[in-house]
């Protein structure tokens, strides 16, 4: 049976150390532009909830890391910084034998903080 990991501390612990320190980099490059965001795990991956919802995941895999989600929205805004990167409809993924973007990462974090932001002030109020 598969672990659950508990926190993102927990999480992190069980990549080789050198994933451990890249993904300690992303985890304060999130947090640098969203500190009111809420550290949990959803999904069994790292995530980061503000406004009552998710804001932003990242996951670990063997030679990338991935950032979920990558909206239409933010690919269109984003697309020349995208273009060099793969990943699915709604990620993109970082190759580890590459330094990683954290500037691309900030800025991926600030337009998903404006669309939380919007559907939270779409959202009627309880």
């Amino acid at each position: 049976m598969a672990t659950k990991h508990h926190s993102i501390d927990e999480y992190i612990a069980t990549f080789p150390k050198d994933v451990q320190e890249v993904m300690q980099e992303i985890r304060e490059a999130i947090t640098s532009v969203a500190p009111d965001a809420v550290e949990t795990i959803s999904y069994d991956m790292p995530t980061f909830n503000l406004n009552g919802t998710y804001l932003i995941y990242f996951a670990g895999w063997k030679k990338h890391i991935a950032l979920y989600p990558v909206t239409g929205k933010i690919s269109e805004v984003l697309a020349a910084e995208l273009s060099g990167y793969k990943g699915t409809k709604g990620s993109v993924h970082f190759p580890l034998n590459k330094p990683m973007p954290l500037d691309l990462i900030r800025r991926i974090t600030e337009l998903r903080i404006a669309e939380n932001q919007a559907a939270a002030a779409k959202r009627p109020a309880n």
